[in-house]
């Protein structure tokens, strides 16, 4: 466990060498965590020293007074400051990972100067993303992310091959905290929920098949992705949601001018389109731009074997 500055308490993992000369650090996006990674990391932590960790309000992370991309940029100068002071650093961000990671660049630009190798933006974007549709009429959208909307985080979790996860709230009562922490983790939901229906269950997990997935998916990685969804904190989602909504960051991107950068998208991503990651590789103009044919928002699980094959070749 890693304690933000604010008090906050981020869940962290740290796999492979300490001692080794790079550090790859892993930034999921908006209501996942950790687990995005889970087909990713082994390979590379073969090799290299793997950080992945669960944004504050995500996965076991508390929730914190704060949930903004600024923060997120600020979590982000700390885990590198404090594990991370030394070597070569590779920054991986897929959808907010990604933003977390221009918030970096606007609020710590010497850091990443000097710091990072290169950099991947997966899946993400600099902005606009209030007009997103998910390429459906725009009345459609706004049914479908009423539907995001209404899933609510469970108290714990367990998945084959990853161990029993308390919820954030749960998690924020054991924390070291201050009194604002304690209070935002008051507001977590209290008390049992009655379960979906089967059809009610069906229904959630084929739409986000549709709306996070390209041609082919793993049933796995679609469960894996639901509960990850069902355990966020919903009131720093929603936070965190708004702060989505007014990203800026184009200026934050020249940062990243000097570092060798890749921006990578899928040809059928519905929650971001691939044209977001357009825009980021004209803002850097020496990044390679990939768009994966048949590929949809989740290339952490889609096209594992080209991201480790990159990230290594990259270091």
């Amino acid at each position: 466990m890693f304690q933000a500055s604010d008090g906050v308490t981020l869940h962290v993992e740290d796999t492979g060498d300490a001692t080794a000369p790079v550090t790859v650090l892993l930034a999921h996006g908006w209501t996942s965590d950790n687990r995005v990674w889970d087909a990713v990391f082994p390979r590379l932590a073969e090799r290299y020293r793997v950080i992945r960790f669960d944004q504050r309000g995500h996965g076991s992370s508390a929730p914190g007074p704060d949930a903004t991309l600024d923060r997120l940029g600020d979590d982000l100068a700390e885990l590198i400051t404090e594990l991370a002071p030394t070597g070569k650093l590779v920054l991986v961000g897929h959808s907010m990972g990604g933003m977390s990671m221009m918030a970096l660049a606007a609020r710590h630009p010497d850091l990443v100067r000097t710091r990072v190798h290169a950099a991947f933006f997966v899946s993400t974007s600099s902005g606009r993303m209030r007009e997103i549709t998910f390429g459906l009429p725009r009345p459609v959208a706004k049914a479908a992310q009423a539907l995001l909307r209404r899933r609510k985080p469970g108290r714990a979790t367990s998945t084959p091959g990853h161990p029993t996860r308390t919820g954030p709230a749960a998690v924020a009562g054991t924390a070291r905290a201050g009194s604002a922490e304690t209070a935002v983790a008051a507001t977590a939901p209290k008390g049992p929920r009655r379960p979906p229906t089967k059809l009610q269950a069906r229904a959630h997990r084929a739409f986000l098949r549709w709306l996070l997935f390209g041609a082919r998916y793993q049933r796995p990685d679609l469960l894996s992705v639901a509960d990850q969804l069902r355990v966020v904190h919903r009131r720093s989602a929603a936070s965190l949601r708004s702060s989505i909504n007014r990203h800026a960051a184009a200026e934050a991107l020249a940062v990243y001018r000097d570092i060798p950068t890749q921006v990578l998208t899928g040809e059928r991503d519905r929650l971001i389109p691939a044209d977001h990651s357009r825009v980021i590789a004209r803002e850097l103009p020496t990044a390679e731009l990939v768009v994966y044919r048949r590929a949809g928002h989740m290339l952490p699980y889609e096209r594992v074997d080209d991201l480790v094959s990159r990230i290594t070749a990259a270091v």
